[in-house]
């Protein structure tokens, strides 16, 4: 039987000794030209992938597909996200990064289609549609989805801090995201950029236990430092990209991965 998803992120962050989750974001403008030259780009983005995963599997807590990057190659990019899952530990958590953020039947087939058929641990969803855009996707108990609350964008800004009936709507969000929890079988997590620790503060003041899936600390906001002080009380994902997976463009790039990760790591050290 599969954990709860709470339980599956709590023993993967004490086995790893990390909360560092690695984003793969496949830009083929930026794939070494060792792997390009010599096969088609699904082929060398699948090798890219793979590579990154095995050299850092055992350093993170999870590996989060930014599924436009695989949808970009075309007809083929979906057997690229299945063999790229394949690679992946099965005791490392999975996040299909689709903000998905459609009802009823539509919401459903995409739950289907990301956590059944592909089998991904959790997906990224955008609320804007309410509830019924959101549960479908917490049927499953070791299964979560990941709302949309405070983004580390510059856009971001455009709504999510509008006042609704005395508080900002990220801040309701949240509260209402507490509800979802309840009521469904699945685990609620929030994304919660860096770029705004106040609004992270918020955020955790609101959601003592609720996992967050944390994106833009260093180039986009504050240092994983800060983020750890403000949003460490519960549980977190310290999300990482382009600085680990694009860490060199040579030959040697999975093993500067591996190095970029046990920076991270160590500016983020689980506790």
């Amino acid at each position: 039987m599969s954990l709860p998803f709470a339980s599956k992120l709590r023993s993967r962050c004490e086995t790893s000794h990390s909360v560092v989750c690695v984003g793969l974001d496949p830009d083929p403008a930026r794939i070494p030209k060792a792997l390009t030259e010599k096969s088609s780009i699904e082929d060398a983005i699948r090798e890219f992938c793979c590579q990154i995963i095995e050299a850092t599997a055992e350093k993170v807590v999870a590996f989060k597909l930014n599924l436009a990057f695989f949808e970009a190659i075309g007809r083929n990019g979906w057997s690229v996200v299945e063999d790229v899952l394949k690679q992946i530990p099965r005791d490392v958590i999975t996040i299909a990064d689709a903000k998905r953020g459609d009802i009823g039947n539509s919401a459903r087939f995409y739950a289907k289609a990301l956590l059944e058929d592909l089998s991904f641990d959790a997906v990224t969803i955008s609320p804007y549609m309410g509830s019924d855009s959101v549960l479908p996707f917490l049927q499953h108990p070791e299964k979560a989805a990941f709302i949309l609350a405070r983004t580390s964008n510059p856009g971001g800004d455009d709504f999510q801090l509008l006042q609704t009936k005395g508080i900002p709507l990220y801040q309701r969000i949240a509260i209402a995201s507490l509800d979802w929890d309840a009521a469904s079988r699945g685990t609620v997590g929030l994304v919660a950029g860096a770029s705004d620790l106040h609004s992270l503060a918020e955020l955790r003041h609101i959601c003592p236990e609720t996992p967050f899936l944390i994106p833009g600390t260093g180039a986009q906001g504050a240092s994983a430092e800060d983020v750890m002080r403000v949003a460490g009380s519960g549980p977190v994902l310290i999300n990482s990209s382009r600085k680990i997976i694009f860490a060199s463009s040579g030959k040697d790039f999975a093993e500067a991965a591996a190095s970029a990760t046990d920076v991270m790591r160590s500016e983020v050290a689980y506790r």
